[in-house]
Order: C-alpha cells, then structure tokens, then sequence
C-alpha cells in the first residue's frame, strides 16, 4: 500500500490492545496503518532463544553485571535476563525523571508486551465497575460489566482462556477451553478455605495459555501449552497468546493491515478547521526523520504512560495542554497495584507427592475484602495468588560431596514451601501524575516523562489487611514458619514494576472530570480513541490486560459504524 495515502484507521502501538484494534478494524474492511516505535519481531522467525537449553547460554541464562549496570532500571523486571532482554528497552532508549521512584517497564517492538506478560486474565464484575461509586473514590465508570460481558467472550473464545467455571460473583465465568490442576499442597490448601472461610474461594488461575487447544486456536496456527514456563522467550507452539502469534497475524491475511516499525510517534496533528485529529506524525527511530501519515480515525494504544505523553504533547491552538485536555486532568490519576505483601510458609508431610512440568498459572483466591465484607482501614480490594513447590536442591543443600552422591542428592526434593502474594488496588488519586519535562528531552528531541507516583497510606493499611487474613488462611491449614514481608521495604520494591499502571486518560460521563466517553473516544476530539490501560477509571484488583482487550474490541465497533454512517 502507499504510505503517502489516506488511510481509514491509524493504530499507535502493537501491543494486547493495539494487535486487537488492527485485527477487528481490518476484519471489518478498514484500511489500516500500524505504526510501532520498535523492531519488527515476527512470530517464531524472531524468537531466537526459544528453544535454547540454559548450557547454551554463556551466563547460563542470568542477567550480568553489565546487564544491570547499563540498564539500573529495566533488568529490575522479574522476566529480564540473558534469554529475554532482547524483548526489553535499554534505559537509554526513553530516558525519563522521576519525581518519584517508579520503575517504568517497556517493551519496543512489533508485540510490544504481549511478549512479555504474566498473561493471566479475569473478568470485571460490577463489584469493580460500581467501587469508586459506592465507596467514593475516582470518579464512577461510564459502563457497567453487562455492556463489556459480550466482549469479553468474543475476546476469550479467541484468545483461549485456560481455567474453570467456577461461579464466583465477583470474578464472572470466563470462556475457557480447560484448566491447569493445582498440585496436592495447593488442594489442601483450597480445601482448608471451603471448610473453614464462607467468603472466599480458591480457584486455579485463569491464563492465555492454551491447556487445551480448541478449533478457533489450530486456526491461528498456534499450539497448545508445553508447561515449560520459557514464555518471555518468545513461544514457538503459539502455547500463549501475543499480537504477534494471533491478532497481528490474522490482520495481515486481510490484506488490510500496513505496518510502519522503528516510527515513533510524536504527536496527534489537531486540524483547527474541521475540529478533528488529521493524523499521526513520527520520528524515524533511524534517521530521525519526521514524517505525517494521515487517517479518519486514530486509535491510540502506545501502553499507559506513553499513551499519555503522546497526547500531553499534541498541542495545537485549541488544545495549549495536550489533545483534548480542557480540564487539565490529562495525566493525572494514574493508579497501579499493590503488590507489596508476601507471606511463605512450610508444610509438612505429602512427601510422596510431587508435579510435572511448569504450570503458567498460580491458585487464585479473587477479592473477599471490600467485596463480601466491608473493611474498617481501607478502601479498594485486593486477590490473593499462592503456589506450592518443592526443594530443588534436595534436603541436603550444603552437601560436602561430588559424584553420583552429589547428583542423587540433589534430585531427592525437600520439603514443601508457599509462597503468597497480594494483588491489590490502588487508589486512583489526583497526585499520583505524569506531565512533561518543559526543558529535558530524550534523545529523539520528546520531552521527557516526569512520574510523581507513589504508595499511599491506604496501600499499607490494605497490606497489613492481607497479612492478617493470608497468616490466617495458612494457619488453618496447617501451615508453620510462616513469615511476613513486605517488599517495599526490605528490597525496595517501587510502583511500576507489576507493570499494571493504568489511568490519565480516564473514562467518564461528564468531560470537566473526565477525557473519554464511554466508547473510549476523546470527550472533545471525536476520532480519537484510547483503549489502552491510560483508558481506565480504576485499576480494580484483577489483572487488567483482558478488560484491555474487551474494551478495544467493543471501542472498535462503535468506531466501525460511525466511519460507515459518515459521523468520523
């Protein structure tokens, strides 16, 4: 296609929420343009460690001292190392300030971080949707869970949703295709809770991986889960969902889809005239050259907080503050989740157990607090994930030997332990921001990020809330050691690093507290549509990447018959 052209849709970013954005509007007829700041990265071709064994790696797989010392801040993430950080930024690549500490994680390529997520997925409920309402905080969302549930399922049965029915009110029955087991400690676990806890339930964890492949996945040309827990490689079988094993590649069959790489965008042109956005301009990564494409329709899903730089720095003389920000809210409210409370414990007995493989998922035990019990100390809910594992070093660790001694040593597991950690909402507040720079640039000439994002008291209250209920949901099930941490402060953990921020282009009915409509369209630039995590009201306490992805697809079809009836 020529570039120079016209196009019916413009799409920034590739990642979960821009892949889906270009598969339903080219699926639809839309000529579309998707513009990534990042690499090309095709599905298997450019996963060039995916099958590689951890002898094969010259540091066996780990991150460097080099690694660290060049990238302080993004070898932080939990998935970073010598097999994964091709997947990664180098800090230098989008220098930024923090006001606050907060580790920003990216990822610059054609999938963005869908190749790098945790890929767990729970539904919303209206517990979530009617929150900030009923416990006054934020602003109440403009939809409810009825007008996302369809989009959810037309989401899920694409995707592949692993997980059970399960009936729990406030985390609604997804579209699965079959479930992961917990292993003997976790069931006992999860049995302990049912005869002892009427609130509160433990359910597998519902994840994008394939536990079983279904029709509508052998049509994507993808395979089912292998268990082998290498997935930010890059997964050869297509055993989980990314833009780049699914959506992105499903766009391209349609003959509808242009994609421009290593094209960062600056900003969205405003025309004074027309009272519409006209386009997209970018700066060649490579040779910084600047260059305008143009569309009828611009959705934006560059990821949270480059969503709102974008915007921030799309001024014209209708919008002196940033594209659509009349109420000078455009960055404010960013939220994340709380991830600060751990617990383990030990077990003793059911040594004549153990597991195969490398379950993608954890035990789950959705929201309770806030949701079926009102609590005293703090607003907001927050789920619970555990998992149980054996030793791998065997019950010697220390063992002064070599040989086959050494070796059958090794391969005798030791005890059982857990490991425990909450999911919890924050709060979102007017502080918590991001702005512009107004003299520091990165290196391609954009301002910088400023991010004054920080914990709130709440955050703590919710945590010591966790501590007591998680101690005791251990207890009785007859847990022992069983030990407290909170990882703010014993390893510095900072916001940001659970890589869930949302917020600063929020939903809304009314425009003076709000940037978008309940379609995700800017309140006073109706062909431009955030459906990305910036979109969001609040953060609730599931992972949020599938909400992303629903309110893309629902966002995608309102747009599709505006365009028709000639209203964009």
């Amino acid at each position: 296609m020529d570039l120079n052209s016209e196009f019916d849709v413009i799409v920034i970013g590739s990642g979960i929420s821009g892949g889906w954005a270009v598969k339903e509007f080219t699926e639809k007829g839309f000529k579309t343009l998707l513009i990534e700041r990042g690499r090309m990265v095709k599905h298997i071709n450019d996963y060039p460690t995916a099958n590689m064994d951890p002898w094969e790696f010259e540091h066996r797989g780990q991150k460097t001292k080099a690694d660290v010392a060049e990238n302080k801040l993004i070898s932080k993430h939990y998935a970073y190392g010598e097999a994964t950080k091709h997947f990664y930024i180098k800090d230098e690549d989008q220098e930024y300030i923090q006001e606050k500490p907060f580790d920003w994680i990216r990822g610059f390529q054609i999938g963005g971080k869908s190749l790098l997520w945790a890929r767990q997925t729970q539904r919303w409920s209206d517990f979530e949707f009617n929150a900030p309402k009923k416990y006054d905080y934020a602003i109440d969302w403009p939809i409810r869970y009825a007008d996302l549930a369809p989009w959810y399922s037309h989401v899920e049965k694409f995707v592949g949703i692993s997980g059970n029915r399960d009936g729990i009110e406030n985390m609604p029955d997804s579209e699965v295709v079959g479930a992961f087991e917990m292993n003997q400690v976790e069931k006992a676990i999860a049995d302990s809770i049912d005869q002892n806890f009427t609130d509160r339930k433990a359910i597998i964890g519902r994840s994008a991986n394939l536990a079983v492949i279904k029709d509508e996945q052998k049509k994507q040309g993808r395979g089912q889960c292998m268990a082998r827990s290498l997935c930010e490689r890059g997964c050869p079988f297509g055993g989980y969902f990314s833009s780049n094993s699914s959506t992105i590649p499903y766009a391209e069959k349609t003959g509808n889809l242009t994609i421009v790489t290593d094209s960062i965008a600056e900003s969205i042109i405003y025309d004074e005239k027309t009272g519409k956005a006209a386009g997209v301009q970018v700066i060649d990564a490579n040779s910084r050259e600047k260059k305008t494409y143009r569309a009828k329709v611009i959705f934006l899903n560059a990821a949270t907080l480059n969503s709102n730089l974008i915007l921030l720095n799309s001024k014209s003389e209708r919008f002196p503050n940033g594209l659509g920000n009349d109420n000078g809210l455009l960055g404010r409210y960013i939220a994340f989740h709380n991830y600060r409370g751990r617990i383990t414990a030990e077990i003793d007995g059911f040594e004549d157990s153990y597991y195969y493989g490398r379950r993608p998922t954890q035990v789950f035990i959705p929201a309770f607090r806030n949701i079926h019990s009102d609590a005293e100390t703090f607003k907001g809910s927050y789920l619970i994930a555990y998992s149980a594992n054996r030793d791998g070093w065997g019950r010697n660790p220390g063992l002064n030997t070599l040989g086959a001694t050494f070796k059958d040593a090794i391969l005798e597991p030791g005890g059982w332990k857990i490991s425990m950690m909450m999911q919890g909402e924050v709060l979102p507040i007017y502080e918590n921001h991001v702005r512009l720079s107004p003299d520091k640039k990165d290196k391609y000439g954009l301002p910088q990020l400023i991010t004054s994002i920080g914990y709130s008291d709440n955050d703590v209250a919710m945590m010591e809330d966790f501590f007591k209920e998680g101690t005791s949901i251990l207890e009785k099930a007859g847990c022992k050691n069983i030990k407290k941490l909170d990882q703010h402060i014993a390893f510095g953990r900072q916001p940001g690093l659970e890589v869930h921020d949302v917020g600063g282009v929020r939903m809304g009915e009314d425009p003076k507290y709000s940037l978008l409509n309940k379609y995700n369209q800017l309140h006073h630039c109706k062909n431009v549509f955030v459906t990305d995590g910036a979109c969001m009201s609040s953060v609730g306490n599931q992972n949020p990447s599938l909400t992303f992805m629903a309110l893309t697809a629902r966002a995608v079809d309102y747009a599709a018959e505006q365009l028709k009836n000639g209203y964009l």
